[in-house]
């Protein structure tokens, strides 16, 4: 299975913040999700991967081209669904459409209406007049309308209700049936991820922590829940985040084979991908 996206290095610097030797890969066909507390450095990933963002070192492929020296070549293939903060909030949707649509090769205006009906907008709407939540609906269908190989989105689903966003994610699902296409994007909605992910990367404090296949990764952790007496100072070592109180302990392990042997006694339960990310960064940061 070949890469659709390759990050190497990836050095972006700032007085207060930097990302520091940033590497991951997504495999062709994949779905991944991109998490991390606010402020992790996701979205300043993916500004330099899209070269929002200049990086001070390191390199990013995208269909085995260099991002910076096929620039224009790779955004004709890629969808991007950012913040809608580029939109100019004079214009209809109709009249963004007109000034967007020329600059992709394949562009289709028969997608264009067939996702604008989807999910119920009005083209001769006023931008200004959108929620945070239909600019973001806008701005995925702008993404879909021009046969888009990769698809790269910023917390895509934040600004959405839920009825919206399980529509938005079976669109995603629709979009994959079609293969060789990848979707990478970031997102704090992690039960979202459980729906639809197939690969997921964890950034903390502008460092990867892991990528791992979702799957593998809910069956490697269990919850673990038991009485405060059973713990000791060996055990204790085999439980993430761990919580005591006066009715009992409960904490994370990736070790579960071993948890079982020294505490038979305990309650061991499916983890979540949130249970999981939070155990490894332990608390939020502010946002970047």
């Amino acid at each position: 299975m070949d890469n659709i996206l390759e990050v190497n290095g990836l050095v972006k610097r700032y007085p207060a913040f930097s990302l520091d030797n940033v590497s991951f890969s997504l495999p062709e066909g994949c779905v991944t999700g991109f998490i991390g507390a606010n402020g992790a450095g996701k979205t300043t990933t993916i500004r330099s991967i899209l070269n929002l963002a200049h990086k001070d070192a390191g390199t990013i492929k995208i269909f085995g081209l260099d991002a910076e020296e096929h620039e224009q070549e790779i955004k004709d293939r890629i969808g991007i669904v950012m913040d809608g903060s580029y939109f100019y909030n004079d214009l209809s949707m109709r009249d963004m459409k007109s000034i967007i649509a020329p600059a992709y090769s394949k562009w289709s205006d028969a997608d264009y209406r067939s996702y604008m009906e989807k999910f119920e907008l009005d083209p001769k709407q006023k931008i200004s007049t959108l929620s945070s939540g239909m600019r973001m609906k806008y701005a995925l269908v702008l993404a879909l309308s021009h046969q888009a190989e990769l698809l790269i989105m910023d917390e895509p689903t934040s600004g959405l209700d839920p009825l919206v966003r399980s529509q938005f994610l079976e669109i995603i699902k629709e979009y994959m049936k079609n293969g060789g296409k990848g979707v990478f994007f970031s997102t704090h909605i992690t039960s979202d991820l459980d729906k639809i992910a197939d690969v997921l990367i964890l950034i903390d404090g502008g460092k990867i922590i892991f990528q791992q296949s979702k799957d593998e990764l809910l069956d490697m952790f269990r919850i673990v829940k038991g009485s405060a007496a059973l713990l000791n100072d060996q055990n204790k070592n085999l439980i993430k985040s761990l919580k005591v109180s006066s009715y009992g302990f409960t904490g994370l392990t990736n070790q579960v084979a071993e948890v079982k042997k020294e505490l038979p006694d305990v309650l061991l339960e499916k983890a979540t991908i949130e249970d999981i990310m939070l155990a490894y960064i332990g608390g939020d940061n502010n946002d970047r």
